[in-house]
């Protein structure tokens, strides 16, 4: 069955850095757009990036030229590289994907910005 698993969370100082990880398995990994999305306490769940089969991005307005998102498509793992962090960007961070019109969601990874 399909499964996403996040990883990489925690807390980190405003201006740090974290990077996530989502490990896929049941499913085509490499013919798949996957995406991550965030939840921030009290507000609703947002895109933050998207990643083609063909490596093609897409990035929220928030997020763009801090964050990277980038698939390891041997290891069927995506990556969300996320720089110059602010307490804005504290939330749950999920990975999503669409398989055969089915959504799948990861439980996701905490991130808190605070100093």
């Amino acid at each position: 069955q399909v499964q996403l698993a996040e990883s990489g969370g925690g807390l980190v100082q405003p201006g740090g850095s974290l990077r996530l990880s989502c490990a896929a398995s049941g499913f085509n990994f490499r013919s798949v757009v996957m995406q991550w999305y965030r939840q921030a306490p009290g507000k609703g769940r947002e895109i933050v990036a998207s990643i083609s089969p063909g490596a093609a991005t897409y990035y929220g307005d928030s997020v763009r030229g801090r964050f990277a998102i980038s698939r390891d498509n041997a290891k069927d793992i995506l990556y969300l590289q996320m720089n110059k962090l602010t307490p804005e960007d504290t939330a749950v961070y999920y990975c999503y994907a669409m398989v055969m019109f089915q959504e799948f969601w990861g439980r996701g990874t905490e991130v808190t910005v605070s100093s």
